[in-house]
């Protein structure tokens, strides 16, 4: 039997390769991953214990805080903002940048993250996720932390990845230099790698999206549709559609098996113009996780890594995926535009 590594040994093993390493980072994580753990136990017996339903509350964005919702946003800050190597996190559920209370200690990174995507499906115990980002901060740790340090494009993100709860509790994230997916084992409580060196597929053979909203796009995204159900295209016969409507998990079969995930700009809501996913919480740290693993991500056109945020909680179109297929849905969004 091939020895299984844990993903502590794996950043270990990871850090002797970087002579500037710390064990700062490794520290950050662990707290990480003890978090995935707290949060999958609950998401485990959610149907046994009072964690389903909503809280009565509603969040920044303007949606009802579902219980494991808020359950999980509490764990991620309570863990991480005491690991002692953050200045500050940022959480979809918050309004505003959560700094480190005064007489904790600080570090250099900034973590941002979504505690429970996908938690409209919580009831139905549809696969959720947690999404999260990880950047260094800019300016001095001893100075005042400035917005330039948290508004970072994708690009400098130290690490991102996530962590899928369904039929088994999933890690997968990337420091830069590759994809890595460890599987929590429940005998000893520990991350198991099981899906070394991702790569995903450079075409697939699925797409995913609502169609419900179809009456709200515009031409060329309506076109990318039809491209994708005509038998003219590169594969000679029509994409399957598949649609769980949790991010985390209908990004996760793409980045195993190939395909494309869309949320496209649409007209529905006026106050959301730009799309329906947040870019920091989001689309950075799964388009980072894409990359790295030789697929793509955009607005449509733009690389999503490339985007300069302006606010903590800015909505951007999301298209992701295979690289292939991205590359065709921004061909006929720049014929189309």
């Amino acid at each position: 039997m091939a020895p299984q590594i844990t993903v502590t040994e794996h950043l270990l093993l990871h850090q002797k390769r970087t002579p500037t390493a710390t064990g700062r980072f490794t520290r950050l994580f662990n707290e990480i991953i003890l978090s995935a753990k707290i949060i999958s136990r609950e998401v485990t017996k959610a149907g046994l214990v009072d964690v389903l339903g909503f809280t009565g509350d509603t969040n920044v964005q303007g949606e009802e805080v579902r219980k494991l919702d808020e359950y999980a946003n509490r764990v991620l800050i309570h863990r991480l903002s005491r690991c002692g190597v953050l200045c500050a996190m940022a959480s979809e559920e918050n309004a505003d940048v959560i700094e480190i209370a005064a007489g904790l200690p600080v570090g250099e990174y900034i973590l941002i993250f979504d505690p429970l995507d996908g938690s409209s499906n919580i009831d139905a115990n549809v696969s959720i996720g947690t999404i999260f980002s990880i950047l260094r901060r800019k300016t001095p740790v001893e100075g005042p932390l400035l917005s330039s340090d948290v508004l970072q494009r994708g690009a400098e993100q130290v690490a991102a990845g996530y962590i899928v709860y369904g039929s088994s509790t999933m890690l997968v994230f990337t420091t830069g230099d590759g994809v890595h997916g460890f599987t929590l084992d429940p005998g000893v409580g520990e991350f198991l790698l099981s899906h070394p060196n991702i790569r995903i597929p450079e075409q697939g053979r699925i797409y995913s999206v609502n169609e419900g909203y179809q009456n709200y796009w515009d031409a060329p995204t309506r076109q990318v549709m039809e491209y994708f159900k005509n038998s003219e295209g590169a594969r000679r016969k029509p994409y399957s559609l598949r649609y769980i409507g949790s991010l985390v998990a209908d990004f996760h079969r793409h980045l195993l098996y190939g395909g494309v995930f869309l949320y496209p700009a649409d007209g529905r809501d006026p106050k959301k113009p730009g799309g329906k996913l947040r870019l920091m919480c989001e689309a950075n740290p799964l388009a980072m996780v894409v990359e790295q693993a030789g697929g793509l991500a955009t607005d449509g056109v733009r690389r999503i890594l490339d985007i300069e945020p302006e606010h903590l909680h800015q909505r951007v179109p999301l298209v992701i995926g295979s690289r292939d297929d991205v590359l065709k849905i921004k061909e006929i969004y720049e014929s189309g535009s």
